[in-house]
C-alpha cells in the first residue's frame, strides 16, 4: 500500500477497528507550534474505551506516529576561482 492510500479512515479501520455496535469518533483536531496536524479519535471496546492520536504526514499519509521535522541543514559548495 502506498503513503497516499493510508487515508484517516483506513488508518482507523486498521487500529480501532470501529463497529456499528463500537463506532470511533474524531474527539479533538490539533494542530502543533512545528505545524504538525493530527486528530483525536476514540472508540469503546470491552476493555474500556481506546483512544488514539493520528498524525497527517507532508505525503498526506496519516500514521500513529508524528512525522519527522526537518532539522538545521548546513549547505557548502566550492567557489571557482
Amino acid at each position: 500500500m502506498s503513503a497516499t492510500e493510508k487515508t484517516l479512515h483506513w488508518a482507523v479501520d486498521k487500529w480501532l477497528a470501529p463497529t456499528p455496535a463500537t463506532p470511533a469518533r474524531v474527539v479533538r483536531f490539533f494542530r502543533s507550534q512545528r505545524h504538525c496536524r493530527g486528530v483525536c479519535v476514540e472508540a469503546a471496546h470491552p476493555g474500556g474505551l481506546l483512544s488514539f492520536f493520528f498524525f497527517r504526514h507532508d505525503d498526506g499519509s496519516w500514521n500513529v506516529f508524528p512525522p519527522v521535522q526537518a532539522g538545521p541543514a548546513m549547505f557548502a559548495s566550492r567557489m571557482a576561482s
